[in-house]
């Protein structure tokens, strides 16, 4: 590519740290990280409660831990659809 040529993607090029990359991802999207982080929650919760589950059998806590982890993923998700329709819908950007 000549230095005379403009990039395809310039808005790619100016943000060169991985940070900034995701910061601006997190802006654009934010109950993306909500739902990752609240899956990771649930998972861990849910490995600290195996040692104290009693006489519950392994396959019975791991189908309850998978419950919860997919609902908090799937309500952040929700939540993230409709927080994205209220922006683009009630308040409307000036143009």
């Amino acid at each position: 590519m000549s230095p005379s040529q403009e990039s395809v993607y310039p808005e790619y090029e100016t943000d060169s740290s991985q940070t900034s990359k995701l910061i601006r991802k997190f802006k654009e999207t934010p109950f993306v990280p909500v739902g990752m982080a609240g899956f990771a929650a649930v998972v861990g919760y849910g490995l600290y409660r195996l040692k104290h589950r009693g006489n519950m059998k392994m396959s019975l806590h791991l189908i309850h831990m998978r419950v919860a982890a997919q609902g908090f993923v799937v309500g952040a998700i929700t939540c993230g659809v409709l927080y994205s329709m209220f922006r683009d819908y009630v308040v409307k950007p000036k143009e």
